[in-house]
């Protein structure tokens, strides 16, 4: 039987995990912008991204690839670029968001869940778009920083912008 949670060792919670893909070409980075309706972050840039099923997250990464962009990855051109753990609000249930960068792909990028995504757009590394979901923003900076770790909303640490569904 696990030990009671204690000030030094809380319970275990289980996280949910997000991919995320760095995708750069040419000095710009590929973004989308969320649809209107989405419940987390309408109207705001993002990653491609998904939530991670009974899979891998390389595999989830290269699944959402394909369904939202059309995009095709091989797993030996992916590699992990950053993570942001993420805490929304005490109590809820924590976020831990893994983005990998694709050293390539095949395809362009073409807008595959109208319901979700209402463009692809390729945009400078110095002139990226707003608003940004705030930890898709806190990833880019730790990659071009170098960092490949951050934390939004724990204690310490900036609280991140929430939308209803967070």
């Amino acid at each position: 039987m696990p030990a009671p949670p204690t000030a030094d060792r809380p319970r275990a919670v289980a996280h949910h995990i997000g991919v995320h893909l760095y995708a750069e070409r040419d000095g710009r980075l590929l973004l989308g912008l969320r649809h209107p309706d989405s419940a987390y972050a309408p109207l705001q840039y993002h990653f491609l991204a998904g939530h991670c099923e009974q899979e891998s997250a390389v595999t989830c990464l290269i699944r959402e690839a394909r369904e939202e962009a059309g995009l095709e990855i091989d797993p030996a051109d992916v590699e992990f670029a950053h993570a942001v753990h993420i805490l929304h609000a005490p109590g809820t249930r924590p976020r831990l968001q893994l983005v990998f960068r694709a050293r390539c792909w095949t395809g362009e990028p073409t807008v595959r869940e109208p319901d979700k995504c209402v463009g692809w757009g390729w945009w400078p590394l110095d002139g990226l778009p707003e608003p940004m979901v705030a930890y898709a923003r806190t990833a880019i900076d730790g990659v071009r920083a170098g960092r490949t770790y951050s934390e939004l909303g724990w204690p310490g640490h900036p609280a991140p912008a929430r939308s209803a569904a967070g």
